[in-house]
């Protein structure tokens, strides 16, 4: 069943940013492990869940209401099919969720034995293909793999020795995509080739400096830089992958940063996820709100975020 959670009060992402943006509280929530934005231009409702919770969350800013839709296992990532039905990663598999009734389907049981893992973070791609992968439970052996899954559940294993899959997107012109092994402390780039969704090349593009944290949940702009959530880095990050440089960063009052995907009518707000575990008693203390959506206005806009099936 779902649940509908409404906040009383709420900052307006509209007041003035500063030079450096500093993200500001969207809603308040106690969220363990925020993860897997996604902005749906549709609808204008920011999906989302908590990993940890085993949440999948569908919020509407116009509103201030946040609709919540239990699942039996612990959730990756979600991209909407249409109004009423999306695709998740669970524990075990990829499933079909109605998001009415929160009844779901199993589409692929790609890696139902492999108990040692979970699966984690993906998006599609410019075909609706989902591409979506695993982690290592551990977090100490690259067991993952990044996979590619249809509207018919037809699954190809496309990266292999993966530790902790997170964050992956495509370039406008649909002839590059990034991806983000946290624990490799790079962001990686691969070729695309568009007409049948496979890649080559791979090359690293951006090495992250360990000060800033740690690559995790990662959304693209129109100028085709990175915006990457920071794991113990306070901050969402902006990466040029053609100069590997660190471009800028907005500021959020959470430790663990998750991810982020532009919304608002001109995609010109960055929503961003955090957790609130993997902290210290003084962490808590400093950011009492981690677990909350965050909203900030960069300064750029992003790009219509692909939908799960075919076009």
């Amino acid at each position: 069943m779902a649940c509908q959670e409404k906040q009383t009060e709420k900052v307006t992402p509209e007041t003035e940013m500063q030079s450096t943006p500093v993200a500001q509280l969207e809603f308040e929530i106690k969220a363990e492990l925020g993860e897997g934005a996604f902005w749906n231009y549709q609808t204008q409702k920011f999906y989302w869940i908590d990993i940890l919770k085993k949440n999948l969350h569908i919020y509407n800013p116009g509103t201030n209401e946040n609709q919540t839709l239990p699942v039996p296992s612990p959730i990756g990532t979600v991209v909407p099919k249409n109004d009423s039905l999306a695709v998740i990663a669970l524990e075990d598999g990829i499933y079909t969720i109605n998001t009415s009734t929160g009844s779901i389907s199993v589409l692929s049981d790609v890696e139902k034995e492999l108990t040692v893992n979970r699966f984690n973070d993906g998006k599609c791609d410019p075909n609706g293909n989902l591409w979506v992968g695993s982690m290592n439970y551990p977090q100490d052996e690259a067991t993952g793999s990044v996979y590619k899954i249809n509207e018919e559940g037809k699954t190809e294993k496309m990266i292999d020795s993966v530790t902790i899959s997170n964050g992956i997107v495509w370039t406008q012109d649909h002839k590059t995509l990034y991806y983000i092994d946290t624990p490799t402390g790079t962001i990686r780039a691969y070729d695309y080739d568009e007409t049948d969704a496979t890649i080559s090349n791979e090359r690293i593009a951006v090495e992250v400096n360990p000060k800033d944290g740690f690559p995790d949940g990662m959304t693209i702009d129109s100028e085709d830089m990175l915006w990457v959530g920071m794991w113990n880095g306070n901050a969402v990050a902006r990466y040029n992958p053609i100069s590997g440089t660190l471009i800028s960063k907005i500021e959020v009052p959470a430790h663990n940063v998750t991810s982020c995907a532009f919304g608002g009518p001109n995609l010109d707000l960055l929503y961003i996820t955090t957790a609130s575990v993997d902290m210290t008693d003084t962490e808590k203390e400093k950011y009492p709100k981690a677990g909350s959506i965050f909203v900030a206005k960069p300064g750029v806009s992003g790009v219509k975020s692909d939908f799960f099936g075919s076009k």
